[in-house]
């Protein structure tokens, strides 16, 4: 089997996604078809003895799209392209709108009095023909796309409404006569036509923008590479462009560097911070024969490393291939008014014209002006610009309110899926905790002094770099301790440190360490096993060969962190925590928080497995998490949550943002989406409430009785009244938070 990846040019919403993929699946030879709508790519994977590349183009074209050749390295460019594209049609729109709607209401405006009416007319058709072919091309173009393909969508309806109203107002303009013999004054909607156009734009251009972001999670991980590597070459260290690296090479990893790729530690020593990777706050020690990562940050002392995985067979590029390979694999979510419109759109079509067929031939004084008003009346009432607004309004709404509380959710396809997550998975480094080690623990032996402990430590680790140095004269600075000064101070790689305090030996260290240095370790063994059985990591201090306590040091949680699990299980949500930490830290960390589902040792590129198995398993998945190595999880679920405080590829790569650390906006977004749900199914009732009454009136099923016939002014009230009520009711969504109690 070949697989191919085609850039395709021209979709333009979720239908278009799911029509590109049945066609091509429809070829012979593909096995599956799959198209990611943030890259405009399809990824194609097929028999090469039964179809061909150019076979494939072929059909793409047929279905009116356009195949690009070469795929682009940037696809962010092209989607920028795209909202910039939007953006100035939908300013042009809403000037020309206004000016349209200002002359339709020339009455209102002393000097437009003196003005022709026929004037306005023809000056509102000049200001409106822009705006429905050149502003509103993408309805149009979309409309007869799926038209082509014998289906309806969005687009038609915004087709439909747009230009029936429009070439209605247009006859009238230019043949006005032919309508005023039926002895009715003849009214003309352009500026009905121009505002269904620009009101659906802005939602479209409000969608493109969310969505112009998801691709740059790709982008943010190829930044971290580095672009030079210092390689050993004889005597002489020579830095050379990353891509020109070879497996076997030697390379020179200075303090603060980020390591140039995946290899073998052969002489050196130093802490790596692997946080990207692996999620753990705390660095890994390296010496002689460890196993090191591209671009992780090399943090204290020198390295020579060997090069033994290069360019895409790196970590970092298998989590680019997860994260690119996860958003490829999401079925784009398909639209309620899409659903409603394949059905919608032929039944009102078909009612027009059988409402210009019945008063064509059944009066006894059969009119044709009538059919074609009672026509236009039909289309005019079942103009799509409630249905349109419906779910725009409620997720710009909505969605403001969860951004004046901390909340970006990445557009209305994210909201239908927040709603309907009933796990959550939490990271738990930098997530569930602070990210940031801390001495939890002074735990004293030989009757020593707690702060004598500290202090001991402190002086001695303040000429450290060690990350976890810092933590122990942080809290002796948090205590105003004052430090003593300090001789013939070494530090023991991967083991600890040694000096002198006042004329006195000091030795602070692991367990190993001072077993090593025959100082008895007796009195600390339990303490130890029972500090690390609690998830911390253990710091002896001895001082003149004697211990003289311990110290605890972990990750601390987050303040939120406790309420929030608790008021997701209040919610009927399961809960699990996800975590490259051992399992007693994991354990003891889930034990804290009351969170039974516990993964532990997960490794970056299995975290999306793990999600992708609950999914398995029947669950919508909500993933939280703050790091790179969250990334492909993010991606993966059904929904991701980025800490905002977290990594911007955590961010870009989640569909769903906390500005804050705050972990109680996990259950408040969802909360929210719920709400959202609600309001856009009761728009779409009231949006259809008034075409499906207004429709059989329009068609003059009232005239045989009560001699009642709808029409287009009236028809366009009704239209302009559920337009009202549905914005309106978008609009509670404003205080849909303030109820939320946190």
């Amino acid at each position: 089997m070949d697989k191919e990846t085609i850039q395709i040019r021209g979709m333009s919403c979720a239908a278009c996604i799911r029509r590109v993929e049945n066609g091509l699946k429809a070829l012979p030879g593909v096995q599956e078809a799959t198209v990611n709508f943030a890259t405009e790519k399809a990824t194609v994977t097929y028999d090469p003895a039964l179809l061909s590349r150019p076979d494939i183009d072929a059909k793409i074209t047929d279905m009116g799209y356009e195949p690009v050749e070469t795929v682009s390295s940037e696809p962010g460019q092209a989607r920028f392209d795209e909202i910039q594209d939007l953006k100035l049609k939908l300013i042009i729109g809403i000037v020309l709108s206004v000016l349209v709607h200002g002359l339709a209401m020339g009455h209102l405006f002393p000097f437009l009095h003196h003005v022709s009416p026929t004037f306005l007319d023809y000056a509102q058709l000049i200001l409106t023909t822009p705006v429905i072919f050149w502003v509103g091309n993408r309805f149009i173009i979309g409309a007869w796309k799926a038209a082509r393909q014998k289906t309806s969508d969005m687009n038609t309806l915004v087709a439909l409404g747009s230009l029936s109203a429009y070439i209605y107002s247009f006859a009238v303009t230019i043949f006005p006569g032919f309508f005023s013999q039926m002895g009715h004054e003849a009214y003309v909607y352009f500026d009905g036509a121009s505002m269904i156009v620009t009101l659906i734009l802005l939602g479209r251009f409000l969608e493109a923008r969310a969505k112009g972001k998801t691709s740059a999670a790709v982008k943010k991980l190829v930044e971290l590479k580095p672009s030079l590597a210092r390689v050993v070459r004889g005597d002489s260290i020579v830095e050379i462009p990353i891509g020109l690296l070879r497996v076997g090479d030697i390379f020179q990893v200075r303090p603060g560097d980020r390591i140039a790729t995946d290899g073998e530690v052969i002489s050196g020593s130093s802490a790596v911070n692997e946080a990207m990777l692996t999620g753990e706050s705390m660095p890994v020690n390296k010496s002689a024969g460890a196993l090191v990562f591209g671009a992780t940050i090399n943090q204290t002392g020198a390295l020579n490393v060997r090069a033994n995985r290069v360019g895409s067979d790196t970590a970092l590029a298998q989590i680019i291939r997860l994260v690119e390979e996860a958003q490829g694999s999401k079925a784009p979510i398909q639209r309620v008014a899409d659903r409603v419109a394949s059905v919608f759109v032929p039944v009102v079509l078909g009612i027009a014209v059988l409402t210009f067929l019945l008063w064509s031939y059944l009066p006894a004084e059969p009119s044709l002006s009538r059919a074609i008003l009672n026509f236009v009346s039909v289309l005019i009432i079942a103009c799509p610009c409630a249905m349109g607004l419906a779910t725009p309004t409620a997720v710009m709404v909505g969605t403001g309110a969860a951004a004046e509380k901390g909340i970006l959710i990445k557009g209305g396809e994210v909201l239908e899926n927040v709603c309907k997550v009933n796990t959550v998975v939490f990271d738990k480094t930098g997530t569930l905790t602070e990210g940031k080690p801390q001495v939890v623990d002074v735990i004293p032996l030989q009757e020593a002094p707690r702060d004598e402990i500290l202090r001991t430590a402190a002086s001695l680790e303040s000429l450290s770099e060690h990350p976890l140095a810092k933590s122990i004269c942080d809290k002796a600075s948090q205590s105003e301790l004052k430090l003593e000064p300090v001789h013939n101070f070494r530090a023991i790689s991967g083991k600890g440190v040694s000096g002198e305090i006042g004329g006195e030996s000091v030795i602070i260290g692991s367990l190993r360490l001072l077993q090593a240095e025959r100082i008895d370790v007796y009195q600390a063994v339990n303490e130890a096993k029972s500090l690390e059985n609690q998830g911390r990591t253990v710091v002896l201090v001895a001082k003149s060969g004697k211990i003289m306590g311990l110290l605890g040091i972990s990750d601390t949680l987050r303040n939120s962190a406790a309420p929030t699990v608790e008021k997701l299980k209040k919610m009927n949500i399961k809960i699990a925590m996800i975590t490259g930490d051992n399992k007693l830290v994991a354990k003891a960390t889930g034990e804290a928080l009351g969170i039974n589902e516990v993964l532990a040792e997960v490794l970056p590129g299995d975290k999306a497995g793990e999600i992708r198995r609950l999914q398995q398993e029947g669950r919508v998945v909500a993933m939280v998490g703050d790091g790179i190595n969250d990334a492909p999880a993010l991606s993966a679920a059904d929904v991701g949550i980025a800490v905002g405080a977290g990594s911007d590829v955590a961010v870009e790569a989640g569909s769903v943002t906390l500005m804050t650390n705050d972990l109680l906006l996990v259950p408040a977004a969802i909360s929210l989406s719920a709400q959202t749900m609600k309001v856009i199914r009761q728009n779409l009732f009231w949006a259809f409430f008034y075409n499906t009454l207004g429709i059989p009136v329009a068609a003059g099923a009232l005239y045989p009785f009560f001699g009642i016939l709808l029409t287009p002014v009236i028809a366009a009230a009704a239209m302009a009244l559920s337009s009202v009520s549905v914005v309106s009711n978008s609009l509670r969504l404003r205080n849909a938070l303030a109820k939320f109690r946190q």
